[in-house]
């Protein structure tokens, strides 16, 4: 059974491109190393340009072995440059019982 994540990328200034990038490349890089499911992603973008990202890991097993995988490593110490990775209710949306998000198509 996976397991659904939502996370939320703050972008550093001036690096709002390069978090775009990195957000359409991170699931495929997932896929590729067998760490996410087929099941699409969702990527949305908050008021103060937070992107918030949904997608499903396989299991439970492949976080743990994520932090073991060079390609996975890398593309995480690239997150480390582009962005701070903030709890959800830290987004201005959070407090909505219906929060709205501008889509990102991936």
């Amino acid at each position: 059974m996976g397991i659904i994540v939502v996370v939320a990328y703050k972008p550093k200034p001036g690096m709002e491109a390069a978090l775009l990038d990195l957000t359409r490349e991170h699931v495929p890089v997932l896929r590729k190393e067998g760490l996410a499911t087929e099941r699409p992603p969702t990527a949305m973008r908050s008021a103060d340009g937070t992107i918030v990202e949904v997608f499903e890991w396989v299991s439970h097993e492949a976080i743990e072995h994520a932090h073991k995988n060079l390609a996975v490593i890398e593309m995480w110490k690239r997150y480390g440059v582009a962005c701070d990775i903030v709890p959800l209710n830290t987004l201005a949306e959070s407090s909505n019982i219906f929060p709205g998000f501008e889509p990102i198509y991936l």
